[in-house]
């Protein structure tokens, strides 16, 4: 069962998050996200947190850090379970299966073969359908 927070609407700073992720502006994403974390009392920082270590993860595996990828993308799963299917509008199962689907390509594929990672894998955040307006917005 979701939090309770998760029937607000995503904050301007959230929606500024997920635009970045969508982009795969993975460290902007994570300073921005980090800025709401910090601030949010637990256990609702987790849901801020998992969509940044989910970002960090796919930074790690576009910089072929294998373990650092494959790690974070586990610990940002982990932590955005409770916030399934859906939080302040952001889409988090689909979010959880496409993640999961990344780290065992990566897996299967092997430190090695980090490189041969399917780029075209690396997935967007979606948001419910009134949400979705915040994306089209300006920087």
């Amino acid at each position: 069962m979701s939090h309770p927070r998760c029937a607000e609407s995503p904050s301007p700073e959230l929606i500024k998050g997920i635009r970045e992720f969508n982009r795969r502006e993975y460290f902007q994403c994570h300073e921005t996200l980090e800025a709401i974390w910090l601030v949010e009392p637990d256990p609702f920082r987790q849901f801020y947190q998992g969509i940044l270590q989910v970002g960090v993860g796919f930074l790690h595996l576009l910089r072929n850090n294998y373990l650092g990828a494959v790690e974070l993308l586990e610990r940002g799963v982990r932590r955005l379970q409770p916030f399934s299917p859906r939080c302040m509008g952001v889409e988090i199962e689909s979010l959880i299966k496409d993640a999961n689907r990344c780290r065992e390509a990566l897996m299967a594929l092997g430190e090695k073969r980090i490189g041969e990672f399917d780029r075209g894998m690396l997935p967007q955040i979606a948001l419910s359908n009134n949400i979705e307006s915040g994306l089209s917005e300006p920087r």
